[in-house]
């Protein structure tokens, strides 16, 4: 069995959370540039992760603010869904990695750190990208800085994500065509 260890984000885990919601603050903010808001959507915006597992760690959050996936419209969970293929096409050209992990941790007791709005992650991962210094000295390399990873990523997601909008039938696309 092998595990994906991040004794890193222990700060962000165990430490002091602000009031409310992160992710509501950043959208409010309107300063996508600085808050690593990469596209929005429809329903959702991606948005990197600034507690990354990895460089290019992203993740597709819906506006509606809901801890629970049950909650969410079915145009919602589809751009969800789209957004996350986006991601994936995304991180696999520009940043050529060898897999991807996705998921979502729904509640503090599945190792959600932000619980009360649900989101997917989508952790891109390359052969032997967990090495000594992860294992040995409980440390992350992380090749690329935020900045860095959006700015070259935001031209692309946006990119993919206005063809993939552009290329489905209106019986494919959320919200239209009912």
């Amino acid at each position: 069995m092998d595990y994906l260890w991040a004794p890193w984000r222990i700060d962000y885990v165990a430490g002091e959370k602000p009031e409310g919601c992160i992710l509501c603050q950043k959208l409010q903010q309107e300063s996508d540039e600085s808050n690593y808001i990469l596209y929005r959507g429809e329903h959702n915006f991606i948005i990197l992760n600034t507690f990354p597992y990895n460089s290019g760690h992203l993740m597709v959050v819906p506006y509606n603010h809901v801890g629970r996936l049950v909650d969410l419209s079915p145009a919602q969970i589809a751009e969800m869904m789209q957004l996350t293929q986006v991601c994936i096409q995304v991180l696999r050209k520009a940043l050529n990695v060898d897999g991807i992990n996705l998921g979502m941790n729904i509640g503090a007791a599945a190792g959600a750190g932000i619980d009360d709005h649900v989101h997917m992650h989508i952790v891109p991962r390359w052969q032997g990208d967990t090495n000594y210094m992860t294992v040995m000295a409980q440390t992350r390399v992380v090749p690329q800085s935020l900045s860095e990873t959006a700015q070259q990523l935001r031209p692309l997601i946006v990119q993919a994500a206005q063809e993939y909008q552009h290329n489905l039938t209106p019986q494919q696309h959320p919200g239209k065509g009912h």
